[in-house]
């Protein structure tokens, strides 16, 4: 058999499984997404969601689909799931990585529904650890560093963690975008980081409400002058924060009220 004609075996612990057009993205890490929650049929911040895969395709691929034609693979595969579900949509190439054939090529999409989150009820306890993530503005797979230190974390007896630089200055979570507050002001930290669509739907929303808000760069020793924190992600507008390592925050579930309060005037719209 020549190299042309080998066909491609997968196996399980030892048992070999029938083959499927999906076996060889089972490991494939040159790929981006965006994950959602769908309800009643209907999305928040869909032109988010088009936005990111748009920019994120551009900078992989060198290549990217209309948002049209994503719209339509979303609409088509919600037709096909529950009203309420989560929703995950992957852009990626069909070349794989390690090759220079995935420099230029239209990505190819791949979207899985599964049951519908709210995420964790809370308040939830951090740690601060060093680590910044690759290509951090943009949400690829294959990111090993979020699971290990979320399990790091756990060993410690905390929750979650968050990351920080080498100068200590905050950036995200390991799934999650950050929010602070200081009685007055709502605070997103500024460093290299990943701009959730959850986070832009907050910052648009409290806009509009005329809710104060600045970015700034903070520090892990900033923590102490503020009084709260929240985390959010696509499956809830803020998860409070009662602590991170030694710092305790006690007006957490007021500024998570705030957050829960602009998402609900974000529209739930029609894909």
């Amino acid at each position: 058999m020549t190299s042309n004609e080998f066909s491609l075996n997968t196996f399980v612990n030892g048992d070999h499984q029938p083959s499927s057009a999906l076996n060889p993205l089972a490991f494939s890490g040159f790929a981006h997404f965006s994950a959602m929650q769908v309800r009643e049929g209907k999305m928040r911040g869909i032109d988010l969601h088009l936005t990111r895969l748009r920019k994120a395709s551009q900078k992989l691929f060198n290549n990217a689909l209309s948002d049209q034609q994503v719209r339509t693979y979303i609409r088509d595969a919600i037709k096909e799931s529950p009203l309420d579900c989560s929703l995950t949509i992957t852009l990626y190439s069909s070349h794989g990585e390690f090759t220079a054939h995935s420099m230029n090529t239209v990505p190819q999409v791949l979207i899985r529904t599964s049951a519908p989150s709210n995420g964790p009820s809370g308040p939830l306890h951090l740690t601060a650890i060093k680590h910044l993530r690759p290509m951090p503005d943009i949400k690829h797979v294959g990111e090993i560093g979020k699971t290990f230190y979320l399990h790091r974390a756990l060993e410690k007896g905390f929750d979650d963690a968050i990351f920080v630089d080498e100068q200590t200055r905050i950036s995200e979570g390991t799934i999650w975008n950050l929010a602070f507050w200081d009685g007055h002001t709502i605070i997103w930290p500024k460093a290299p980081m990943l701009q959730g669509t959850m986070m832009s739907i907050l910052q648009r929303q409290l806009t509009k409400l005329q809710i104060p808000q600045r970015t700034v760069q903070l520090k892990l020793s900033d923590l102490t002058m503020l009084s709260g924190s929240a985390v959010m992600n696509s499956w809830t507008p803020g998860v409070s924060v009662k602590g991170i390592d030694n710092t305790v925050f006690k007006d957490s579930d007021k500024l998570n009220a705030l957050l829960h309060n602009a998402y609900q005037y974000e529209p739930l719209e029609e894909i």
